[in-house]
């Protein structure tokens, strides 16, 4: 009889390809797998909360997977697996849960965190963890484009086709905090849910925005569809983004 194991999973995306599963298997779900097999002996599959992209880090993803093995506890499960993981990709925490529990269709949110750095140099300790962007940026001014997009949206022109076309682009983002913190300046996204590359897009929107190249009325237009999806689109780099908690 298996047991639903929930895991909390924190990793550096800089070395892996993204979350999902590929056939070079050199993905967290891949990595993750491979350490249940080892553990378990027979095949686990594991199931994340949401799909980050090459380069994306995450402090919290949560997962969930079917275990066989009885004996071990949600403790020693965690010392099992970070036994097999490589350094840069660690089991947090485990607890067993209801098997009607899913990692992905049981959440209601997520938030995200965007790192952006001005200075004209970037720390070496930073290089893959922020978008380096030298630029004079207003923050009064990113702060009131930022406020456009909370609410409810169709967001289908601040998303990328990630190979199958998603019919429902309505998302609400509840809350987008913009703080400044010497050259760090950080956006913090909280949704009931993010479409392929959003966030990116949206915080490449902002940056251009804050940086006088676009108008605040253009993210209206391009909010209520009144600008083409094939226009000019900028996507923030993945190394500066985070996935920070799911919620459930």
């Amino acid at each position: 009889m298996s047991r639903r194991l929930k895991l909390i999973v924190a990793y550096d995306g800089a070395p892996f390809a993204g979350w999902q599963s590929q056939s070079h298997r050199n993905t967290v779900q891949d990595h993750l797998e491979r350490a249940f097999r080892t553990i378990n002996g027979a095949r686990v599959q594991v199931h994340g909360a949401g799909r980050t992209d090459s380069g994306v880090h995450a402090l919290a993803q949560c997962a969930h997977a079917d275990v066989g093995n009885e004996r071990l506890q949600p403790a020693r499960w965690v010392a099992a697996l970070n036994g097999q993981l490589p350094p840069q990709l660690r089991v947090l925490r485990c607890q067993f849960a209801a098997k009607d529990f899913h990692a992905r269709f049981s959440a209601v949110g997520k938030v995200y965190r965007y790192r952006i750095w001005t200075g004209s140099v970037l720390p070496p300790l930073e290089y893959g963890r922020v978008w380096h962007l030298p630029a004079d940026l207003a923050l009064d001014r990113l702060r009131s484009a930022a406020a456009e997009f909370l609410g409810r949206h169709d967001f289908k022109q601040f998303a990328a086709n990630r190979g199958h076309r998603v019919t429902d682009t309505v998302r609400t983002i509840r809350a987008l905090a913009v703080r400044r913190h010497g050259h760090v300046l950080t956006l913090e996204f909280d949704g009931d849910g993010f479409l392929y590359k959003m966030v990116r897009l949206i915080v490449g929107a902002l940056a251009e925005c804050a940086g006088g190249k676009i108008a605040i009325g253009d993210l209206r237009n391009r909010l209520s569809g009144k600008t083409v999806e094939q226009s000019s689109r900028l996507a923030a780099p993945a190394g500066g983004l985070y996935l920070v908690r799911v919620r459930y």
